[in-house]
């Protein structure tokens, strides 16, 4: 393991899972990142599949399988990524931190609070790195627009409109019923966590969640929260049954000063491009403009959006740079994700 090793070239990950939504882009962008990671496998826990597939199973294809035992027992290990089912997360999470080992814990967490803080004070007890799967943080035009914040470009902020949509199939809807909160358990913890990034945390938090009934699901597939400001109220806004929903998910941030708009957060440059991705941007700062002024537009650069989030892990792990999400933070954000759930966050 890390804790044993003098010199770190590449960085030796493994990973645990293939079940989370994220996990075969995860095992992609560790293919490409060769020149900073070396995947020495993967690990099916008992009792889960490889539902966690967008790209399809041939990304898993020669990649070395072991058992989790004979992952965490390997001795020459850097790090490790939990990309189980959500309702694991925090129990594999456990066994690598109690190792020792950097993790990097796919988002939001198991459903139970008591977990989550248990993991969190092992990580605190061992003194090892602790990342979560929140890849937007690492956007850049979010990057660039939590950097106007802090320099007061935007003024004291009352407002941010997040939305996070899609059109899922009624199974994957149905699916969701596992969740608290459904669909504001599974996606709209990201956009939870935007606003708590961009805002701070919330004095308090107001749950809508609901099932559209279509198809006859029953599962909570409409997320909707309100969070509490001093002064403002900010929401998140999550649907499964949204038809065009991908292209309409956004952030809005409104402050005295100024107004910034993400829409859509995240679209492909080129039909057909996965990967690539670009976010469009309006800003607006000048009170001259009047009813219709439309600010100033622009388009990103494409980007990868795992990319520099595994850049900056890396650099956490490398000690090059501190994570600037404390566990104690992410704790307080994985409250607030629960209350905006429905379930006691305390």
């Amino acid at each position: 393991m890390m804790k044993g090793r003098k010199r770190m070239g590449k960085i030796r990950i493994g990973q645990i899972g293939a079940m989370h939504d994220h996990a075969g882009e995860l095992i992609q962008t560790f293919q490409k990142m060769t020149d900073v990671y070396e995947l020495v496998g993967l690990a099916i826990p008992e009792g889960e599949t490889m539902l966690g597939n967008a790209a399809g199973e041939h990304v898993y294809d020669g990649v070395p399988r072991m058992s989790v035992e004979e992952m965490l027992n390997r001795d020459d290990l850097d790090a490790i990524a939990i990309e189980t089912s959500e309702l694991n997360l925090t129990k594999y999470a456990m066994m690598a931190v109690k190792k020792g080992l950097p993790v990097h814990m796919d988002k939001p967490g198991g459903i139970e609070l008591k977990d989550f803080e248990a993991l969190i004070a092992e990580v605190q007890k061992q003194g090892t790195l602790f990342h979560t799967g929140y890849m937007y943080r690492y956007n850049p035009a979010v990057q660039k627009l939590k950097k106007e914040i802090e320099e007061g470009k935007l003024g004291g902020i009352y407002c941010v409109e997040a939305h996070m949509d899609c059109g899922h199939s009624p199974a994957k809807r149905q699916w969701l019923d596992q969740f608290p909160g459904g669909m504001m358990f599974f996606l709209g913890c990201h956009l939870v966590d935007m606003i708590c990034y961009l805002q701070g945390f919330p004095k308090e938090v107001i749950p809508y969640n609901c099932s559209t009934g279509f198809d006859g699901v029953t599962a909570d597939d409409y997320g909707f929260a309100v969070l509490k400001y001093d002064n403002g109220v900010s929401f998140a806004k999550t649907c499964a049954n949204e038809l065009g929903g991908f292209m309409r998910r956004q952030l809005v941030v409104c402050g005295e000063k100024g107004t910034v708009q993400l829409l859509p957060f995240e679209a492909p440059p080129d039909e057909g491009a996965r990967t690539a991705l670009v976010t469009g941007v309006r800003e607006c700062f000048n009170r001259a403009g009047g009813w219709f002024y439309k600010g100033d537009q622009y388009q990103t650069e494409p980007f990868d959006r795992y990319i520099p989030m595994m850049k900056a892990f890396a650099s956490y792990v490398r000690k090059e740079a501190v994570n600037p999400f404390s566990p104690d933070y992410e704790l307080e954000v994985y409250r607030t994700v629960l209350k905006a759930c429905g379930k006691s966050g305390r």
